[in-house]
Formats: structure tokens, C-alpha cells, sequence
């Protein structure tokens, strides 16, 4: 097994980050560490890196990891919309940088304890922090109705079939008892939709696991909920990249960018203006940037990858 994640559009965060010794920069996914030792070797010899993650797991392989950077970085367990209560913590006002990467790394993909992937027989666990007390996938499906199942996976998975998926674990759930394991649900999934001839684009699990996965560990809202903090997180001139992998994270990120770059943010009926109509970020690419097929080749789970990067103004 893979014991690090091989961190996705390196060089292109580094060139968008633009790291310097002696300023401070916030990785809010820090998993196994790939980006932000390529931001530690970048920024020597003074420059340091608040390393967030709620995977106590992987925070651990980070630590081992980036033991050779001594104090320059410090780990932090918790979620990165807890960020702004970690940095008061640490004393620190605002940083010159921020990253998330909101992507599962191979390790989680690879271990089959987790529950991530179909690929590999494990529990129907998904939870981002095993020691947290959150329900695992098992437990959520166990307690959704046929209709709530059929909602999530159509909301969040953005699955076409999802009436005939959830019907089939319903079924599957008064014959069989309720689903444990991940090829349970996988097998599912597959007996629940029309047969096709020939080879599958993606394999037809693939978004009722990522639809489980958001509804477990409450990623869109957590999202929200870091964007909603995050200007007041970053000083003037400082630039925030963000690694997304399927088109509901990516639709927030817009909508979001959309507004910090409007002018008045105030309410239409608040007068006078109290924002001054100042934007709070400008967009450095007006595009999403994506992995070129070199990267890809070598490392597959880059291929949905879309980088954006906004400037705070």
C-alpha cells in the first residue's frame, strides 16, 4: 500500500501561492503532507505552514512526514471550517495563504477498513475522523427512507438512476438485512440499474459513494461554511487555491467567487452602504486550471481535478 498521497497540481499552487520565507500560509486539507512540504521547501528558510486535518490518520503519517521541518509546521486536528478558531488559538490574525485540496487521498482510498472505495471489500464506514461520533454510511442507510435515499443520491451523487437505486437497497435491506460492507452496497447498486453492452465510463457505484461520503462528513457544508470565514482569514495581496473533484463542490466555489468580486455586498434594502463596495477578491484565472495528461498518466485520481485561485483585494 501507497503510504503517501502524491499531491495533485503542485507546481501550479506553488507558482499561484507564490510561497516567501517569513510569511504564514494555511493548508486546511493537510492529509499526508505532499502539499505542504512542497510549500515548507519553498518558502525556507523562515517560512511556516498551519497544517489543518480532520484525518487523525493521516495527520499522523504528516507528522512523520514533515518531522525534518521541526517548528515551521504545525498540526492541528480538527475540521478546516474550525480554521478561524485554530488560528486564534495559535494567536494568529490572518494568513498570507490558504489551501484546500478537497479530495480522499489514495491512503484513505486504499485502506479498506475506511469504507471509501468500492474497489476494495471494507465496512460501510466513509467518516473523514474515525474517533469523531458522527454515523458511518452503514448507519445513514440504515435510517433513510426509500424516498430520503432516493433524494440523496439524486442531490448529492447527481445520479440519474436513483429512484431504481434506492428502491433496490430497500429491497435488499427487507430480504437481506441492512447493508455492512462496501461490496454489499456496490453489488446493490449494480443489480438496481438497467444492463448496458460494453465497458462503463465510470463504474456505476461511483456516485452513491460520493453521495454517502458529502452526506457523512457534511462536506458542502463545511465548505460554506470556511468560505463564509474566509476573508477575514486571509491579509491584502494573499491568494487562496482550491482543489475540487466533482461539480457540486466546484458550483459553490463559483457562485462564492461570483459574489466576493461583486462591489456592495450589503442587503438591497440597507442604506447607506456599509461595505463600501469594495471586492473582497479578484479571480486570478477567470478558468479552471486542470492537470495536464503527463500528471494524469502518472497519477489517475488528478484526472477530475479543477484548480481556482482568487486573490484577496
Amino acid at each position: 500500500m501507497q503510504r503517501y498521497h502524491t499531491p495533485i497540481l503542485v507546481a501550479e499552487v506553488l507558482d499561484f501561492l507564490e510561497p516567501a520565507s517569513g510569511r504564514i500560509y494555511l493548508d486546511g486539507t493537510l492529509g499526508t503532507g505532499g502539499h505542504t512540504g512542497a510549500i515548507l521547501e519553498r518558502s525556507a528558510p523562515e517560512g511556516r505552514v498551519i497544517g489543518i486535518d480532520t484525518d487523525s490518520e493521516s495527520l499522523q503519517i504528516a507528522r512523520e512526514r514533515l518531522a525534518p521541518y521541526g517548528e515551521r509546521v504545525i498540526f492541528i486536528h480538527a475540521r478546516f471550517e474550525q480554521a478561524p478558531q485554530a488560528l486564534a488559538g495559535l494567536g494568529i490574525a490572518s494568513v498570507d495563504g490558504a489551501l484546500l485540496d478537497l479530495g480522499l487521498s489514495r491512503v484513505q482510498l486504499e485502506i479498506p477498513e475506511r469504507g471509501f472505495s468500492f474497489d476494495r471489500e471494507g465496512p460501510l464506514d466513509m467518516r473523514m475522523d474515525r474517533t469523531a461520533t458522527g454515523c458511518t454510511a452503514a448507519q445513514l442507510l440504515e435510517s433513510l427512507s426509500e424516498i430520503e435515499m432516493a433524494g440523496l443520491f439524486r442531490v448529492f451523487g447527481e445520479e440519474r438512476w436513483s429512484r431504481r437505486i434506492a428502491r433496490g437497497i430497500a429491497r435488499r435491506r427487507e430480504t437481506h438485512g441492512s447493508l455492512r460492507t462496501t461490496r454489499d452496497l456496490a453489488q446493490t447498486v449494480l443489480t438496481s440499474i438497467p444492463s448496458r453492452k460494453g465497458p462503463r465510463r465510470i463504474h456505476p457505484a461511483t456516485r452513491i459513494f460520493q453521495a454517502l461520503r458529502i452526506a457523512v462528513n457534511r462536506e458542502l457544508e463545511a465548505l460554506e461554511k470556511f468560505l463564509e470565514e474566509l476573508p477575514a482569514l486571509i491579509r491584502r495581496g494573499g491568494r487562496f487555491c482550491v482543489l475540487a473533484f466533482h461539480s457540486l463542490e466546484d458550483r459553490v466555489l463559483k457562485e462564492r467567487f461570483r459574489r466576493w468580486e461583486q462591489g456592495c455586498r450589503c442587503p438591497v434594502r440597507s442604506a447607506p452602504c456599509e461595505c463600501q463596495g469594495e471586492p473582497l477578491f479578484r479571480r486570478i484565472r477567470r478558468k479552471v486550471l486542470r492537470p495536464q495528461a503527463e500528471e494524469v498518466a502518472r497519477n489517475p485520481l488528478s484526472r477530475s481535478a479543477r484548480l481556482r485561485v482568487v486573490e484577496r483585494t
